[in-house]
């Protein structure tokens, strides 16, 4: 089960975090793994570390809030039929914190970054049938989450390209869903902490595990097995679907 044997994916965002352990998982289960990411260093090893151990990976450089760059990489890769949708950035402030410039910063990459990327390959993935499109969205896209105005807003906008995009595209036979993580434990999390926290890095890692209601953030490797199965003709059914996966934060944060 779940096999994306013959399948070639394009996941932006696959050098680091989420889209980095999706890259992986998909390589492992069969897939030609495309990678599109601005940092050139950790994505040609990700790409080198599928590679050794026996999968296929192809590293693309470039910056998803540029079309001419998105339209580039993606041209060079040739069929494909799966789409990750996984780069973002994030950001703290409220809606009278948040500069202008961090605002606009936040829309380029989460929203027009997306955009980008789905513009760029509609026009492939129409031409291979039973495509799909999966996106991270977030928690935050349907439940208030302190300090988080401009992330809410873009992830807000990600949780609506996906339905639209699910709906636009029923008759070409592509699937479009979405996965909203709440807290995983990634490696921006631990700059978070170390940067805003200094000397108390354990108490806060803690303190923040213990706001989702399971008692601990998820792992990258659980977004990648639940991005795997949306993405493999097991989930052949599902489209225009958000799944939470946060610990129970949405229902049981009482």
């Amino acid at each position: 089960m779940f096999s994306l044997e013959n399948k070639i994916a394009l996941i932006s965002g696959g050098a680091s975090g989420i889209g980095k352990a999706i890259a992986e998982l998909f390589a492992k289960q069969g897939a030609i793994v495309h990678i599109l990411d601005l940092n050139k260093e950790l994505g040609e090893e990700v790409c080198k570390k599928i590679i050794e151990m026996g999968g296929m990976a192809k590293f693309h450089v470039g910056d998803v809030s540029q079309q001419e760059d998105v339209l580039r990489s993606i041209n060079s890769i040739g069929p494909f039929s799966i789409l990750v949708n996984s780069a973002g950035i994030a950001h703290i402030g409220k809606a009278d914190t948040t500069s202008e410039e961090d605002f606009d910063r936040i829309y380029q990459v989460n929203v027009k970054g997306i955009y980008n990327c789905l513009f760029a390959s509609l026009p492939i993935l129409k031409k291979n049938p039973s495509s799909v499109i999966l996106n991270i969205a977030s928690i935050t896209a349907i439940v208030g989450i302190p300090d988080r105005f401009a992330y809410s807003m873009s992830k807000g906008a990600v949780y609506g390209m996906t339905l639209s995009v699910a709906k636009d595209y029923l008759a070409d036979h592509i699937r479009c869903n979405s996965i909203s993580p709440a807290r995983i434990h990634t490696p921006f999390v631990d700059g978070f902490i170390a940067k805003n926290y200094p000397g108390k890095e354990e108490e806060i890692f803690d303190k923040l595990s213990k706001t989702q209601p399971i008692g601990r953030m998820g792992t990258v490797e659980e977004v990648a097995s639940l991005a795997l199965f949306l993405c493999s003709e097991e989930a052949g059914f599902i489209t225009g679907c958000d799944y939470p996966l946060d610990g129970g934060f949405i229902k049981l944060n009482n």
